[in-house]
């Protein structure tokens, strides 16, 4: 069985539980709690060196860390990675574009105000990530605008690594209000089969 060491705010671990849950793949889920420093334990840098939630343990004793990469594992040969290397390009794409542009933005924004509660020890920084934040939307949005999901017209792990964030983007002080395609794709990604919150372990 799949261990899943994980962070139930973060939006990170939050992708893998979501995928985990609609594969209906049994797996442990270990609660480490990053307020509390244990990612920089000596017993978790022998898991992850890099010292940061989530890690997948496969079954052979293995571990995975980075959220999109164990995406990636997990949904080799299913629905949710499209077939074809020009395809799972265009997932790549996504994926790259979500950790680089979308969520050091989004999610930091998420993390000050609603999760450390300290807006303004990091007032001075919130206006950068405010505004590089909503460009990362609005590149989300002109490509809803014409697709109902992000790579093939099907839901895939893209939509599934864009979504944790983007979904509680207010939680950062993000507005959706002037986004109506993202409001809609955020929708039909609640709808999809075996959906799961981000609070529920």
């Amino acid at each position: 069985m799949y261990k899943l060491y994980d962070f139930l705010p973060s939006g990170n671990s939050y992708k893998v539980r979501l995928l985990l849950n609609q594969l209906e793949i049994p797996y442990e889920r270990i609660d480490v709690n990053i307020l509390n420093r244990e990612t920089r334990t000596e017993e978790f840098l022998k898991i992850n060196s890099n010292g940061r939630i989530p890690v997948l343990e496969i079954e052979n004793g293995q571990h995975l860390a980075e959220s999109n990469a164990i995406l990636f594992y997990l949904s080799q040969g299913t629905k949710f990675l499209p077939q074809g290397s020009w395809m799972q390009a265009k997932v790549l794409q996504w994926l790259f574009f979500e950790q680089y542009s979308h969520e050091p933005n989004i999610a930091t924004s998420r993390y000050w105000i609603s999760i450390l509660k300290q807006p303004e020890k990091y007032q001075n920084n919130l206006a950068k990530k405010q505004k590089e934040g909503y460009q990362a939307l609005d590149v989300i949005e002109s490509h809803l605008a014409q697709y109902q999901f992000f790579v093939d017209e099907k839901y895939s792990i893209a939509d599934i690594a864009l979504y944790a964030y983007t979904h509680v983007a207010h939680e950062g002080n993000f507005d959706l209000s002037d986004y109506p395609f993202v409001r809609a794709w955020l929708e039909r990604v609640a709808r999809q089969p075996n959906h799961l919150k981000i609070t529920d372990a």
